[in-house]
């Protein structure tokens, strides 16, 4: 008996207790709800030779940065389809490892050349999407209108309501500005599936872009409590919180979010988010007049010091800058800015002097030289998409510098730059912001 997938393609396994944990486990995953790996465990002790649940098991292991674990399970599956996988098996496994092993370049080649092959092979398919998906982390300036291309290009080949594709397809038009489409098709996801952290994260994005923070809150207020600490987004999406929390003036409830769901000591989240996360907001309070106390900032520096512990990720990197800036460390910050320079000249960071360039002026922001920011961020902005993540999470560097503007008596640019944010989005606080500044 053939045993398929979510989407249909043939599992080689002769197991039907291990073919339907597998299809539970990457069910889990790709909704970032806990108990993947648990699911995926369970299929490999059905069936130790089933390269597919131990590929699956790999990428779970590197969503939660555990790359040792990862390495030792993607070695694993490479040996089993080695031996007796078919095709496609072998094409999935390949990719995963690239992506595994850090060829992001060759890991983005091969997952496009794989889904054009098998479209519906939804874990190799998830891999270029997302905001930490190999598009964002490819130095493109242009990555979200990449995403887009890619789900549209293939959409043909999904049904209506499937929950997976709705997510990944409406958080890729929402960040790239088709906010009410991209909204539109999220809430059917969310409806189809509620357990779907994935889904209420880009929704809360979409909500976001459109200037719905009273939305966004009463989403995440109604949905958080539901989803276990243990979830890997538990943290990131409470943060979206903080930030609507922040947008409306009310630093004391954002602060209170960061308490309860967000620094190291209580997120369970990846490394990534919880270092980008907890800087992100502790700069932005900080910004905004409402200063967080120095063991808040000390905490998260020994955190991402242990997480991160040498330079060379364009999207982490501006968030120990900040950390370092704001605890006054500039020779930290500039040998993290030197040592950046010099991967670029070798060629190792493909989104090139934008990172560096901003490390430094959040070094000239915290020591308030505003005029010093302003020169060195205004040359690099068209680029910073190139450091990846979200638009919601790299409109910290933006504010950076509407800030400086502000601070330096540049009203004029600041005006014009508040115009065509409050032209994009409603914003609370850039309406505070531009009252102030036609006052």
């Amino acid at each position: 008996m053939a045993f398929l997938d979510t989407h249909g393609l043939p599992l080689s396994t002769s197991s039907e207790q291990a073919a339907d944990l597998y299809r539970q486990g990457v069910t889990l995953m790709l909704a970032a709800w806990p108990g993947a790996a648990e699911m995926l465990d369970a299929a490999i002790a059905a069936d130790p030779d089933f390269a597919l649940a131990q590929a699956a098991r790999a990428r779970a292991h590197a969503i939660r940065s555990e790359p040792a674990a990862a390495r030792a399970r993607i070695a694993a599956a490479e040996a089993i389809v080695a031996r007796n996988g078919t095709e496609r098996e072998a094409s999935h496994v390949a990719v995963l490892a690239d992506a595994i092993a850090g060829r992001s370049r060759q890991a983005l080649a091969a997952a496009l050349a794989h889904v054009d092959l098998w479209p519906r092979d939804i874990l190799i398919l998830s891999l270029p999407l997302g905001a930490f998906g190999l598009f964002a982390f490819s130095g493109m300036a242009d990555h979200d209108q990449a995403r887009v291309s890619l789900v549209e290009k293939h959409a043909g080949r999904f049904d209506a309501d499937d929950w997976w594709f709705l997510t990944y397809r409406g958080w890729a038009l929402a960040e790239h500005g088709e906010v009410a489409r991209g909204r539109a098709m999220l809430e059917r996801a969310f409806e189809l599936r509620r357990q779907n952290a994935n889904g209420v994260h880009a929704l809360a994005h979409a909500m976001f872009e459109g200037g719905a923070g009273e939305d966004a809150d009463a989403l995440i207020a109604g949905w958080l409590p539901d989803y276990d600490r243990s979830g890997i987004l538990h943290g990131h999406i409470a943060w979206h919180a903080a930030l609507t929390a922040l947008e409306r003036g009310d630093a004391a409830a954002a602060l209170a979010l960061y308490e309860a769901h967000v620094h190291p000591s209580v997120s369970q989240g990846a490394p990534i988010n919880i270092v980008s996360d907890a800087a992100s907001l502790l700069w932005r309070m900080q910004a905004y007049g409402h200063a967080p106390t120095p063991d808040r900032w000390k905490e998260i520096a020994d955190y991402a010091a242990g997480a991160f512990p040498e330079p060379g990720h364009a999207f982490v990197d501006p968030h120990m800058a900040l950390i370092e800036a704001a605890l006054g460390d500039a020779p930290a910050l500039e040998t993290r800015a030197a040592a950046l320079e010099r991967r670029i000249a070798d060629g190792a960071l493909p989104a090139g002097a934008v990172v560096p360039a901003i490390a430094r002026a959040a070094m000239a922001f915290a020591a308030e030289d505003h005029a010093a920011c302003i020169r060195i961020l205004e040359p690099v902005m068209a680029e910073v998409a190139r450091i990846g993540g979200s638009g919601a999470q790299r409109e910290i560097v933006e504010d950076m510098l509407l800030v400086a503007l502000m601070r330096s008596g540049e009203a004029a640019k600041a005006r014009a730059l508040l115009d065509r944010r409050l032209h994009r989005r409603p914003s609370p606080r850039d309406a505070r912001w531009r009252a102030q500044l036609a006052a």
